[in-house]
């Protein structure tokens, strides 16, 4: 397929123009759209200025997204208490929802080490808010089967398609042993609903703070798993002292909620070490993808800081040991 423009619009962009369409028919005005955000899928955002407001247009073209999870999801977290994007328009055949705006200050624009420590305790807030409505049957299962998926990036996508890497029989088996552990360990955890993308690029800042978006692929699954994510984040970086302070105050604000985190911190963090593990094999995997398939190559930038946490946690977890000659074989220069 042919790269997209980093910001999704050609000379000619038919979907703009239907979005726009519809945008002024549910407003009743005209109104043009000016570019949002950027995204890693193919949604589009783009902000249409109404008197002295804007709402936001999603454009989720089909059948490359679907956007009745990001709709359900949202209506889920609203209930919950979660300050989320108010749907006030909606067209699921052609992809398009109208949106509350929520800003366009994100954390990752706005954390600095001054206000990090008060602002990642509002983000915890959040967090068990989301945790505390969870039940089985509402969201798809973190299974097996897509908890493999995600993990098969990393050899599929970064080591073949980006490096060039063939493993060995041995160094195969390896990884396949390190695959072994990370999905039996994710499966035996307990259960709550997951963003699966709870990181400052997708907190806003927004009254009341944080607005939370980009919660369509949420599931239920492991429940170290946002934890870790919001504070091995993929585009920004802190001490791991600060980290490990970071988890123990989650995991008490999610004890005292009823969230069914273990008993004992250690072991959570020790849950948080080999999730991490998953996770940030998977987001090695999906940058190489984001590169090489959809003409993005500036999401690699990031993969350094993966190697990085990869590297640290390969330390504290010797099931993990066999990935460390495997990585030195790709380790990006």
């Amino acid at each position: 397929m042919q790269p997209r423009a980093e910001n999704g619009e050609g000379p000619e962009d038919p979907r703009k123009q239907a979005l726009q369409a519809w945008a002024s028919t549910q407003l009743g005005r005209p109104v043009e759209g000016v570019p949002a955000s950027s995204d890693a899928s193919f949604r589009r955002y783009f902000r249409f200025r109404i008197d002295d407001g804007s709402v936001i247009g999603m454009d989720a073209p089909p059948p490359q997204e679907d956007c009745r999870p990001f709709v359900a999801v949202d209506h889920l977290l609203a209930d919950a208490g979660v300050h989320v994007p108010k749907i006030l328009a909606e067209d699921i055949e052609r992809g398009f929802l109208l949106l509350s705006d929520m800003g366009s200050k994100t954390w990752l624009d706005a954390l600095t080490p001054d206000n990090a420590d008060d602002w990642f305790g509002l983000a915890m807030d959040a967090l068990v808010a989301i945790q505390a409505a969870s039940r089985p049957g509402v969201l798809p299962d973190y299974d097996e089967a897509l908890l493999r998926r995600e993990l098969d990036l990393f050899p599929q996508w970064y080591l073949g398609q980006h490096c060039g890497v063939s493993l060995s029989a041995d160094e195969q088996r390896a990884l396949d042993d390190v695959f072994d552990v990370l999905v039996r360990h994710a499966l035996s955890q307990q259960k709550v609903f997951v963003h699966r993308d709870f990181m400052p690029r997708n907190l806003m800042v927004s009254e009341p703070n944080p607005g939370v978006i980009d919660f369509q692929d949420a599931v239920y699954g492991p429940v170290s798993y946002d934890p870790i994510c919001l504070f091995k984040d993929a585009f920004l970086s802190w001490p791991e002292q600060q980290v490990r302070m970071w988890l123990e105050r989650y995991w008490d604000k999610a004890r005292q909620a009823g969230i069914p985190v273990p008993s004992r911190c250690e072991q959570f963090l020790h849950d948080c070490d080999l999730m991490g593990a998953h996770r940030h094999l998977k987001v090695i995997g999906i940058f190489a993808r984001i590169c090489h398939r959809d003409g993005k190559p500036h999401y690699l930038s990031d993969v350094p800081r993966f190697f990085a946490y990869l590297d640290t946690v390969i330390a504290r977890q010797p099931a993990l040991q066999p990935l460390a000659a495997i990585l030195d074989r790709a380790r990006p220069q």
